[in-house]
Formats: C-alpha cells, structure tokens, sequence
C-alpha cells in the first residue's frame, strides 16, 4: 500500500488547499483525495508539481506501508 503525506507537508508548512491549488494548477478535488489518502491514480505532473511546491523528493511525499490486516 502506498501512503500519501500530503498532509503532513500542508500541516509543516501551513498551508491550506487553495493555497496549494494556486500554486501548482492541481485541483482542490485532487488534493483532497491525496490529503485524505483516497486517491487511487495520480498523475506524475501532479507529483513533479507537488514535490517542486514542496522542496521535497517523491519518496517524501509518498511511502510504501504493509497494508493493515
């Protein structure tokens, strides 16, 4: 399973989701399915933009986890 952690980059840097949205062109949707963990495909641009906005690398903003039995 993969474990986004946009949360806790929004959460470090205080920012809001149109904040976010704003500077990278992602959709409000999009970043909540990411906040949320809901999302089921990502697009690599919307990575790439993220990983730009956040001064982070991709396994920073996404980590592998065991799934939960």
């Amino acid at each position: 399973m993969v474990r986004c952690n946009l949360s806790r980059l929004m959460g470090e840097k205080r920012v809001r989701f149109m904040d976010v949205a704003r500077a990278t062109g992602i959709s409000r949707n999009m970043l909540s399915k990411l906040y949320y963990d809901k999302a089921q495909r990502v697009d690599l641009g919307d990575v790439q933009k993220l990983c730009k906005y956040f001064d982070c690398g991709v396994g920073e903003l996404f980590e592998a986890v065991a799934k939960k039995k």
